[in-house]
């Protein structure tokens, strides 16, 4: 990473940023590691395990939305100030009140779905700071808050057993409390006037087929990337009778791998070009998943194939957003809601179906096979788009 990139922005916002971000997916992701022993607890089926992990999802992808509108009207910083006071008051009230019932683990998947809204109000804030030629790095960076979903997968669980999963919740406000007074102290809006969006605004959008190819395209990057995240622990606890802690394990490992490459999957976005970066990951994908839906190998061979998988969306996930302010520079933040909106969907019904289809057939396979195919359907639409792509944006600075 060159000397221009850290000189060319705001250091402080670009890792207060990430930080938010980071222990914003924390917690957004927290009923995954926690859903072994909170389906017993309650009694769920598989479906409706599914369900509750699938809800914070879901509701991040359709308030992701609003956040984005909010931050133009108030500004990124002190919108994710907002979204970190209602997600720790939540936790606290999870953790004083308890959660008795699914009906009562989907509230508070709702409300967690202002965590997984921090994407529409972390990115903008940390883009917005920098030039073209540094925007895949730079959005890699803050992007890489996924990486949160690695300590959820590590430490709840083990939290759990030792103190009970209720507890947990309130473990969680404390790293969430720091970085608020960080986020607080550090983050600043970029200098400027921001578009206000409208609803409007987004309809204009719509009209764009580019902005369908991009929804499409990180729908199955990052829809996999947290779809997976979601279901992996009830995955490897049903196919190979892991206990919560293994499962988590080998869930964090598989979630590590695709966080630590979103950030690399931007800077190599911006050396060979977004378009290469991605067809290499969707033919990648189809594979690995492919080859998982036939369990082959056991659990040790399995959990290899979805660290693998997991490092390749990672990737994806840095090059569609070293590719979207090329296309859209001047309507990144709504693009960025549009965008993480349809990639919230993905991984909401990524990890809806895996369950109800475990729960009709008796196994995971059809629910891997159909995602294998849908990346082979995203490497053939890609390559289909990307010629004209590179003509239209031939006069940018940053490698198509």
């Amino acid at each position: 990473m060159d000397r221009s990139f850290w000189r060319s922005g705001h250091t402080p916002t670009l890792l207060s940023a990430f930080l938010y971000f980071d222990l914003s997916f924390m917690v957004w992701y927290l009923l995954g590691p926690l859903q072994i022993q909170m389906a017993k607890a309650l009694e769920l089926s598989t479906q409706d395990r599914a369900l509750m992990v699938a809800t914070p999802i879901l509701a991040g992808a359709i308030l992701r939305l609003f956040m984005g509108m909010l931050a133009d009207r108030i500004g990124a910083r002190r919108t994710g100030l907002i979204g970190q006071v209602i997600v720790i008051a939540a936790l606290l009230a999870a953790w004083k009140l308890g959660i008795r019932s699914l009906h009562e683990a989907l509230l508070l998947g709702v409300f967690l779905g202002v965590a997984g809204a921090s994407f529409a109000v972390a990115l903008p804030l940390a883009s917005r700071w920098y030039p073209p030629q540094h925007q895949g790095t730079a959005m890699g960076i803050a992007g890489a808050g996924n990486s949160g979903t690695v300590l959820a997968a590590l430490f709840a669980p083990v939290l759990a057993v030792a103190f009970g999963w209720q507890n947990v919740f309130g473990f969680a406000c404390i790293p969430l409390l720091a970085v608020l007074v960080i986020y607080a102290r550090c983050a600043k809006d970029a200098p400027g006037q921001v578009h206000k969006k409208q609803f409007s605004d987004y309809g204009r959008m719509l009209a764009s087929r580019d902005a369908w190819w991009f929804m499409f395209f990180y729908a199955l990057t990052f829809g996999g990337f947290s779809g997976f995240a979601s279901a992996l622990p009830g995955y490897f606890a049903d196919q190979f009778a892991f206990d919560p802690k293994m499962a988590g394990w080998a869930t964090a490992a598989c979630v590590f791998a695709g966080s630590v490459m979103r950030p690399l999957g931007g800077v190599l976005a911006d050396r060979i070009g977004g378009t290469r970066s991605l067809l290499t990951v969707y033919a990648s994908v189809a594979v690995l998943i492919g080859l998982a839906g036939f369990s082959i190998g056991g659990a040790g061979v399995q959990v290899v194939l979805f660290i693998a998988a997991m490092l390749c969306l990672g990737a994806g996930n840095g090059a569609v957003f070293q590719l979207v302010p090329q296309r859209f520079g001047k309507d990144i933040g709504i693009m960025t809601g549009l965008i993480g909106m349809a990639g919230g969907i993905g991984g909401f019904a990524l990890t809806a179906s895996l369950g109800a289809i475990k729960q009709h057939t008796g196994d995971y396979a059809t629910g891997l096979w159909l995602f294998a195919c849908l990346a082979a359907l995203g490497w053939a639409s890609l390559s289909t788009v990307k010629q004209r792509w590179r003509a239209d944006w031939s006069a940018v600075a940053a490698r198509v």
